[in-house]
């Protein structure tokens, strides 16, 4: 097992196209990571340079005490698992998995010996003598795990190893990797465009953008304190609802949202203090989807409008899209969605706000009702540079 350091590191690509900008990263000897973004924003290009796929343009990667940017990928001692597993269709599953321990002409009886381990770990046990066409998309991934544990490497490499899978499959693999992660206690970068799968799964987690880092914590942290608007709005299911508001302290601290004003609670200044010293000024308005309740279930919290768009039922709750009188915010660097922009003259059509509500209630596309809003869970974000008001 190792620690993985980035430091510096650039990956510029013919036509000074910049995958991967200044990044430095320090993976802990047994972490769990996960590198998360969107397609295009640099994640895979930076797992691929520190397996030896990709030539590094500028940094230095180190495994262990190694510096490896000149070193073949067969000897920085990692081991990777693709998205769509690569896995040979004309050996069975016992020698898939061993493959990689015969080109390396280790003895018959100790490959045996680590195929069988990896096989009782993975519960491929029953599956030893089958072709991979035999198995199902989860049973084939987790041959590629095996095939990957068995080399016992300093680091496991994973490149949407569960991308293929069905959403049920999914989370049962994710489960599977955490645990077989856990009790293998071996130092694991993991690539995902899923930010569920990267919340669910990582010791902690390290988000891009177009080539840059832009913050890495834990997931709770992530969540509770965003660095910018990207990592605001790209973190958290659904994403949190931003919207153009501008300032008012004058002793006590309120936001005007729209045609609204908010007072805002002395529990949220104590988060942002910078918006105690941001009178007149326009900024961005962070709400959670949990941050927003009928307004009959909280009286105590100030309210707002909102028409009622679409209600999907889950259950367990109500996903409410609403529209606001406000102008929702896009932040820069996320992917292209149907989000209203300035000057469209469809805005007022188009729901803008997504809440949580408890089950069974009776709501009506179409029906403007009021909502409330728990201002100690509001997040600002300065408009210009998108950087959270601290």
């Amino acid at each position: 097992m190792a620690d993985v350091q980035l430091k510096e590191v650039d990956k510029i690509y013919e036509g000074d196209v910049h995958a991967v900008q200044d990044l430095s990263l320090y993976i802990k000897d047994g972490e769990f990571l996960v590198l998360v973004g969107p397609s295009g924003c640099g994640k895979t290009t930076a797992l691929r340079m520190i397996a030896g796929l990709e030539e590094i343009t500028d940094g230095t990667v180190t495994i262990g005490d190694r510096v490896v940017n000149n070193l073949s990928p067969k000897d920085r001692d990692v081991a990777m698992v693709f998205q769509n597993y690569a896995l040979y269709p004309h050996l069975s599953v016992a020698d898939n998995i061993g493959f990689g321990l015969r080109l390396r002409k280790m003895p018959k009886d100790v490959v045996a010996e680590r195929i069988a381990w990896a096989a009782k770990l993975l519960d491929l046990t029953p599956y030893l003598a089958r072709k991979p066409k035999e198995l199902s998309g989860g049973q084939r991934q987790r041959v590629a795990m095996g095939r990957a544990i068995v080399r016992e490497p300093q680091v496991f490499l994973m490149d949407e190893p569960l991308s293929n899978l069905d959403a049920k499959l999914r989370v049962q693999m994710r489960a599977e990797i955490g645990k077989l992660q856990h009790e293998l206690a071996t130092t694991t970068i993991y690539v995902t465009h899923d930010q569920v799968e990267a919340m669910t799964m990582g010791d902690r987690v390290a988000v891009m953008s177009m080539g840059r880092l832009q913050q890495v914590d834990t997931p709770q942290q992530l969540y509770d304190e965003p660095f910018n608007l990207f990592v605001a709005g790209f973190i958290g299911t659904p994403p949190m609802n931003l919207f153009e508001g501008t300032v008012h302290a004058n002793g006590s601290v309120s936001v005007t949202i729209g045609s609204s004003t908010v007072p805002v609670a002395p529990v949220c200044l104590a988060r942002y203090a910078g918006v105690t010293h941001a009178d007149g000024r326009e900024v961005v308005v962070g709400i959670r989807a949990e941050d927003v309740h009928p307004a009959a279930a909280r009286p105590d919290f100030p309210t707002l409008d909102g028409r009622i768009d679409l209600v999907e039922a889950l259950g367990s709750g109500l996903m409410a899209h609403l529209h606001i009188d406000a102008q929702q915010v896009r932040p820069e660097g996320a992917e292209e969605s149907e989000l209203p922009q300035e000057g469209d003259s469809t805005v007022v059509a188009r729901a803008n706000l997504i809440a949580h509500f408890p089950p069974r209630l009776d709501l009506r596309i179409g029906d403007t009702i009021p909502i409330a809003i728990d201002s100690a869970g509001l997040h600002f974000f300065d408009k210009e540079t998108g950087a959270a008001l601290r």
